[in-house]
């Protein structure tokens, strides 16, 4: 993997993962431009390396909120930061288990599918145009909501479907409060990422030793910085409800990827 395609597809991913367009869906036409050879494990690990590089860029943006749930766990007490707690671990129940039982399928999809990139992208847009529609967003994220929204999470697991786009927009149709389902929604991410970084890691073993280690740190750079920027902006926009823009976004390049995939 050269330099300029892991700080380009870095890029893409800091500003996709939070802009509600689809990373992964993304960075596998990025690499079908770039003619990446990574395929399969390699690819993943590639896909989990820049994830994580926006895990930390969430950590930054929601540091306080995050220093709150860990102070509140400490106290030992069923507080507001222990029932969030539990809520993310619910969320993570689905999306661990389609990680843990069908990893190999899951690798399969990494193979710069264009046509199943395409289709999700269009699936998005309409998730994202329904989203915006939605006025009655006054709702707290419930035991049950945080588990529809896991099992929205696990779905996102597809490339083309926005993993942020996809659960806040869910969130939002279930009338929970805007501000909260992003807030919940780039949170409940951050353990499945850790835990995926480190299942790749030991399955990979020796593999590593052909990994181009400079630009797997260019692109983890390029995705943190950029996500930053991103995840920020996202908050913004959810706040004035502009997903329809979004929506039309994906409508576009969906429907081009769809069509190249295909001739």
């Amino acid at each position: 993997m050269k330099f300029i395609e892991a700080v380009v597809l870095g890029i893409i991913q800091g500003l996709t993962e939070f802009l509600p367009i689809s990373s992964s869906g993304h960075l596998e036409i990025g690499k079908a431009i770039f003619g990446s050879e990574a395929i399969g494990q390699e690819s993943l690990f590639l896909t989990l390396v820049l994830h994580f590089g926006t895990a930390l860029s969430t950590m930054v943006v929601f540091k306080k909120e995050i220093q709150e749930i860990l102070k509140g766990l400490l106290e030992f007490k069923i507080n507001e930061q222990t029932q969030f707690s539990i809520k993310i671990i619910i969320s993570m129940i689905p999306a661990s288990l389609v990680g843990l039982f069908l990893q190999d399928q899951i690798e399969a999809l990494f193979l710069r599918n264009l046509v199943l990139v395409g289709a999700m992208l269009l699936l998005t847009a309409l998730i994202l145009f329904l989203a915006d529609r939605a006025r009655d967003t006054q709702k707290e994220v419930s035991l049950s909501n945080s588990l529809v929204l896991g099992i929205v999470q696990a779905i996102a697991i597809l490339p083309g479907i926005s993993r942020s786009g996809s659960t806040i927009a869910s969130a939002v149709l279930l009338g929970i409060d805007r501000q909260k389902a992003t807030r919940f929604s780039f949170i409940m991410v951050l353990p499945l990422i850790i835990g995926s970084m480190v299942k790749t890691l030991f399955d990979m073993e020796g593999d590593l030793q052909n990994t181009n280690i400079i630009a797997l740190a260019l692109g983890f750079t390029a995705s943190f910085i950029s996500g930053i920027i991103a995840c920020r902006w996202m908050i913004a926009i959810v706040k004035k409800s502009q997903l329809k823009y979004f929506s039309y976004y994906c409508v576009f390049i969906g429907g081009a990827t769809l069509i190249y995939g295909l001739f």
